[in-house]
């Protein structure tokens, strides 16, 4: 049986895995995208579910004015003694000298919860990773910011404990990790053997990403760092990694690296990974090659071994990561596929809907007033970090179709409604219904790219009173929308865009999440006009 690379396919970035008994799950980040965090689970390590999201409530995540790629990261998921662990950051500043970053732990009997009510850590930084000793005692591993100018290290790692009784950080923070040069984040704990195994990303979250490991006989250090023999390393800046696309820009499967480790009922042993799928471009001016990621960083996986001295190692004997992954021992077990059309007819909306900052509740957004219809009350602007009225779900493949239809009736050109293809609040493909003084109820296409806003095409008049349908089909760097008044007479609509400016690489503010297509509604005269949507339809051409 074999695992097709990625396994969580469009932004799923930074996975952490466990096992429980036959049942694998992963936590990825969701950064500004509500709720939080995203659970997988697998029987076969294979085939995998979304199964829950355990941040639901306001009292465990705040996310009310953060900006793009803040939020959420690097979540990390453990079990211990019959209790599942959550340690997650909620960054509240990024890009400037002195981050924010504010670290939690919520606890549940179960995967699917309750969660509780969050629990403070210590706040040195972000990537918190706790780490279940096997005589009881429990710590936290976590990355250390510096706003200092200029920084005294490069990358440092602290580990402190953590007092279940007390629910709180005890005793000192030990400094397990300071270079000048290597950069280190991501940080994961093990013991196996006697030894405890420091696992760690390096070298960013680009395409220069990797994995390293170290070892030390406590979990305070000192530690010592593998360096694989079939590594490659050509700068005093660059890790020793046992895994890493950096060297092989032609490889399928891009930024590997912020990996996580299992060891299966069986024996074997796994690693998670953060990848990148690029779009590849050729320059039309140099003839080079661009590489973009419109479907974010995603989460694959590799098999590993242990070499005879106590080093993991891929099974493939190199560091480059596989577009396949054999799984052996472990009967197959697939999911039953979800239909690709959404007809809102549940009382409650598809998980695989998430929103910005924010929960999905009642004063904006309602599947019982009009039943069978999604009904979306306009709040704010798509610039707006605090009270979005907009649903969306993640790109999984280059090639997919989106549709949906909308009932909606503006009075003034500042209500709006329709079909989004969203990066950030700064980067999104915009077709909607609005209201224009001289052509009266229209459809209009806005386009954004680091807040360069342009309305490519002329107003095109619509019928009062009648429902649309708009539609949009992507392939490659490809983008384009359609409209009708049925699903079977549909017509293009504006010029071809460009889904490569959806991506981390062209992003000015947003850089560690992905593209998402979705529904929105906003009324930015505060009367709150709504808009009914009848079903939401996406289809992806998978390779």
């Amino acid at each position: 049986m074999k695992a097709s690379n990625p396994i969580l396919r469009g932004f799923h970035p930074d996975p952490s895995i466990i096992r429980v008994g036959d049942d694998y799950y992963i936590a990825t980040s969701t950064f500004e995208w509500w709720p939080g965090v995203r659970i997988h689970h697998s029987k076969d390590l294979v085939h995998w579910e979304f199964l829950t999201y355990p941040l639901t409530r306001v009292s465990q995540l705040d996310m009310a004015g953060v900006r793009a790629s803040r939020g959420i990261w690097a979540p990390c998921l453990t079990y211990d003694q019959g209790t599942f662990f959550l340690v997650y950051t909620v960054v509240e500043s990024w890009r400037c000298n002195m981050y924010d970053t504010n670290n939690y732990l919520v606890t549940a009997p179960d995967i699917m919860g309750p969660w509780s009510e969050p629990v403070p850590l210590n706040n040195f930084g972000f990537d918190p990773s706790m780490f279940h000793d096997d005589d009881g005692r429990k710590y936290m591993v976590s990355v250390v910011t510096d706003h200092r100018v200029p920084k005294k290290y490069t990358g440092r790692l602290v580990v402190q404990e953590y007092s279940m009784e007390e629910k709180k950080m005890v005793g000192p923070t030990r400094e397990v990790y300071a270079a000048k040069d290597i950069f280190l984040e991501g940080p994961h704990i093990f013991k196996k053997d006697g030894w405890y195994y420091l696992f760690t990303a390096d070298t960013g979250t680009g395409e220069g990403h990797g994995q390293t490991i170290q070892r030390a006989k406590s979990v305070f250090g000192p530690y010592e760092m593998y360096q694989p023999p079939c590594g490659i390393r050509t700068e005093k800046t660059e890790a020793y990694s046992i895994l890493t696309s950096r060297h092989n820009p032609e490889l399928p499967i891009q930024k590997a690296g912020h990996a996580d480790l299992v060891q299966t009922q069986n024996g074997d042993w796994y690693m998670v990974h953060l990848c990148g799928r690029p779009l590849r471009i050729q320059d039309a001016e140099t003839g080079e090659e661009i590489r973009r990621y419109p479907l974010g960083r995603e989460t694959a996986i590799q098999k590993i071994y242990w070499t005879k001295e106590g080093w993991p190692e891929l099974a493939n004997h190199t560091v480059l990561p596989d577009s396949e992954t054999e799984v052996a021992g472990l009967p197959a077990h697939p999911w039953p596929e979800k239909p690709a059309r959404d007809e809102f007819d549940s009382p409650v909306l598809d998980p695989e809907f998430q929103s910005l900052r924010v929960p999905l509740d009642e004063t904006y957004l309602s599947l019982q007033e009009r039943p069978g219809y999604l009904r979306m009350y306009g709040r704010s602007g798509l610039a707006s970090c605090f009270h979005q009225s907009l649903v969306a779900r993640r790109w999984t493949e280059f090639r997919f179709d989106a549709a949906t239809s909308v009932e909606f009736e503006p009075t003034v050109f500042k209500q709006m409604a329709g079909l989004i293809l969203f990066y950030d609040t700064e980067d999104y493909y915009y077709l909607h219904i609005s209201r224009d003084e001289d052509v009266g109820k229209c459809l209009l296409l806005l386009t954004a790219n680091r807040k360069e806003y342009r309305y490519p095409m002329d107003p095109v008049p619509l019928k009062e009173g009648m429902p649309v349908h708009l539609k949009v089909s992507v392939s490659g760097t490809q983008v384009r929308f359609f409209y009708g008044y049925s699903e079977t007479a549909m017509e293009a609509v504006g010029p071809v865009l460009d889904a490569s400016l959806l991506s981390d690489e062209t992003c000015s503010d947003g850089a560690f999440t992905g593209s998402m297509v979705g529904i929105c509604c906003q009324d930015l005269t505060g009367f709150r006009l709504a808009a009914d949507f009848d079903y939401f339809e996406y289809r992806a051409e998978t390779p």
